[in-house]
């Protein structure tokens, strides 16, 4: 590793003051612009989240007067002086919380029951109905501050006595969202071991490369993983783990001894949660049934060996806890604010996904950053769909909740959009995060409710109990904020998820899984323009340039493109056992500050906002021309048959590059042309509208490719238009949801090959 990373003065240094002032006020175009129409009616469930009180009406509300450095280059500090960067350890911040609102909730979580799924749905617009579940509550865990405190401090006590686990041990976790998931991560801080959370989707050669690399000493993991948009359904996870446990050595061994595993030399043991209960389908499989498997769940510790015998997703035992609370966890040794507290690997849309250190210092001032610029008060509640083992979930999720003693919402351990809903409505939440593939899904969920099947949703609600109805009837909507982040957010879903779920003060995060993960953020109060055509601005004690891409050491000035950098406390410590990477993203600038380098491109205007255009990678050049994608991707989200669009370049003879488009059309809509990909099925060509009685019921809409080509060219120049079409199901995606154009790419190298 460089000398640089090896200086921990450097990496923990603090960003000087800078001359500042205070940034403008809202333009009156942008209040103008404010206006939004609302639909004329909903269903019953639909006006739970829709906007018809004078509070969700836009009005123009005068910026926080805050400091910022508006030279002409393209840098910009955040502010320094308040709110302070904040010294403790997570655990230690935690105790102040706790101490604050031991009885205010902190965790509320659902898991699917076996009858909770009404239509097991395997993919969005394959199914013929909107993904509807049950009104039937599932089962549900509440937790509040004093109970989290207690549970985690029990589940630290199992891991440091039965386990061996110490200051610096990586402790994998592959679970789903929800309270386990939550509580073992404050044990884990609280002992001073390294968080490693894994993906559940992992295969088993995934699982294993992860471990093997970080040399992990414990591995904790779901007996069945839940699948996104298919709720109640689930893979099992023992033909992985057999894998794993591999030798004859490992079989009737007693709990907690040390397993064998060929293939991670360092895996002392596998804590396997029983979740099976809620997945009976399968349990009832071949994978739980055969012989090798029950042999390989024999060499397992059973995660209640880790509580003795406690069940802490039960409420009388949660309660017990409160009578009889564990004692204070003591760590073998003195925790630091610098530590390595988290591993988080990165999502990997252009290259294989890295391990990033990150400390207790970066994670917890970056939630707390968060919190403070959302207005996030005690008095909240957010539902949080994005996965925990993705900085989504877990900073801008349960650290930003947690150190704002708000309480975080977990509807399913996998995204389900109409969970998703259900528990915002059921619990009056404030709050909803998710990024746009997971809000496109909520929306497309409402409007199909709404105008293509209200005869599912009466039978639905006949088949529920009168509480049940009685509370989908008569629940006003009380969104306000959210987080949109992970992905690019097209200023048309912004406007819709103002005006269709009252997120009035959703704000824009952007980040990297490098900085821990946030850099830059929109702020309730910024004008309605910048809310929904930008980033925000640099966030408090960080530093962001735009600089060269191509020689870093100059920064350009305002207003033109260049790739982003940032630095301060919340840049990680380096690559996991890769110091060439490190040092290739991580240069110390001529201000002798650490910068880490983005890879996006992005512009910074007058005011300090940033608009990140797209990947510098993704960049199509075509004739000569450089294209960003996103002017395109933007244009075709507005076509109104278009649900996503993703736009990439393939080789091209004459031009150097082509640009293609990557379209999922809207559910019911049939498509003309173009080419037809993806690997939950082909689109087809050619639909029937639907027949009943005799009498057709609805006119089919189709997209065709010419229509596609024809939408672009009447509204960007003519070398924006798309040469190539390709209608898709879905995209290959990173973890938190972000696109991998290089498979798309890859993709239409390989159909146009043939063509």
């Amino acid at each position: 590793m460089s000398r640089l990373l090896r200086s921990p003065s450097v990496l923990r240094q603090t960003i000087p003051r800078v001359s500042t002032s205070a940034y403008s006020s809202a333009s009156a175009s942008a209040s103008t612009s404010a206006s939004l129409c609302l639909p004329a009616s909903f269903t019953t469930l639909r006006r739970a989240f829709s906007c018809y009180s004078a509070r969700n009406t836009f009005a123009p509300r005068p910026p926080t007067p805050r400091c910022y450095s508006t030279a002409s280059p393209s840098i910009s500090y955040g502010p320094t002086d308040a709110p302070a960067l904040l010294s403790q350890t997570i655990p230690e911040h935690f105790a102040s919380i706790v101490a604050q609102f031991p009885d205010n909730p902190a965790v509320i979580a659902r898991a699917p029951v076996a009858s909770s799924a009404l239509t097991a749905v395997e993919g969005r617009r394959q199914a013929s109905l909107p993904p509807i579940t049950t009104l039937m509550p599932p089962r549900e865990t509440v937790y509040t501050y004093g109970d989290l405190d207690r549970v985690s401090d029990l589940l630290a006590h199992g891991l440091q006595s039965r386990l061996g686990v110490r200051k610096g041990d990586r402790v994998a976790i592959s679970l789903g969202n929800g309270a386990e998931f939550a509580a073992l991560s404050y044990a884990l801080f609280k002992l001073g071991a390294v968080l490693v959370p894994l993906n559940p989707a992992f295969t088993g050669t995934q699982v294993a490369a992860a471990l093997h690399h970080l040399g992990v000493k414990v591995l904790i993991i779901g007996a069945v993983t839940d699948l996104p948009y298919k709720p109640g359904r689930g893979r099992s996870n023992l033909p992985i783990l057999s894998e794993l446990v591999d030798g004859e050595e490992n079989l009737s061994k007693p709990a907690g001894e040390r397993i064998q595993s060929s293939q991670v030399p360092t895996l002392e043991a596998i804590v396997l949660l029983d979740n099976t209960a809620d997945h009976m389908a399968v349990a009832g499989s071949h994978d739980f049934a055969d012989t090798p498997t029950q042999k390989t769940k024999s060499a397992l510790t059973p995660f209640l060996y880790l509580t003795d015998g406690i069940e802490v997703l039960r409420d009388d035992q949660i309660a017990a806890l409160r009578d009889d609370p564990p004692p204070p966890v003591r760590p073998d040794e003195t925790l630091l604010a610098s530590d390595t507290v988290n591993i988080q690997f990165t999502s990997g849309t252009t290259s294989q996904p890295k391990a990033a250190m990150l400390s207790h210092t970066s994670i917890l001032n970056n939630g707390y950053f968060i919190g403070r610029r959302m207005g996030l008060t005690p008095e909240d509640k957010v539902v949080c769909p994005p996965p925990l083992f993705h900085c989504f979930g877990s900073v801008l999720g349960y650290m930003a909740t947690a150190t704002s003693g708000s309480a975080i919402l977990f509807s399913s351990p996998a995204f389900d959009p109409a969970a998703s809903l259900q528990m915002a409505a059921e619990h009056r939440a404030s709050g909803l995060y998710g990024v746009s593939t997971m809000y496109i899904a909520m929306l497309e969920w409402l409007e199909q409710l709404n105008h293509q099947h209200q005869s599912q949703l009466q039978h639905t609600l006949s088949a529920g109990t009168n509480e049940v109805k009685q509370k989908m009837a008569e629940l006003p909507t009380h969104l306000r904020t959210g987080i949109a982040a992970g992905s690019s957010v097209p200023e048309s879903l912004m406007r819709r998820l103002f005006s269709t779920l009252g997120l009035q003060d959703l704000v824009i995060c952007y980040g990297m899984t490098e900085t821990a993960p946030v850099s830059c953020m929109t702020a309730p109060n910024d004008p309605l323009e910048k809310r929904t055509t930008t980033v925000g601005r640099v966030m408090p004690h960080t530093g962001v340039k735009i600089v060269d891409p191509n020689d870093w050491s100059r920064v350009v000035p305002r207003g033109e493109p260049g790739e982003l950098a940032a630095s301060g406390y919340l840049l990680m410590q380096g690559y996991w056992g890769d110091a060439a990477q490190t040092d290739a993203v991580m240069t110390q600038g001529e201000d002798g500050r650490t910068w880490m380098h983005s890879g996006d491109e992005a512009r910074m205007d007058e005011d300090g906002y940033v608009a990140v255009t797209g990947r510098i990678k993704d960049l199509i050049i075509r004739g000569g021309e450089n294209i960003h994608p996103l002017e395109i991707e933007n244009c075709l989200f507005q076509h109104p048959l278009v649900a996503e669009v993703s736009v990439v370049g393939v080789p091209d003879a004459r031009h150097g590059e082509a640009v293609s488009a990557f379209i999922v059309p809207h559910a019911g809509v049939a498509v003309d042309g173009g080419m037809s990909v993806g690997s939950e099925g082909e689109i087809p060509q050619e639909e029937a509208p639907e027949i009943r009685d005799g009498q057709e019921v609805q006119e089919v809409q189709v997209l065709t490719a010419d229509s596609v080509q024809a939408w672009v060219k009447e509204r960007l120049s003519p070398h924006l238009v798309p040469r190539h079409v390709f209608w898709t199901s879905g995209y290959p995606k990173t973890a938190s949801g972000k696109i991998q154009k290089f498979k798309l790419r890859d993709t239409a190298k390989q159909v146009l090959a043939t063509k």
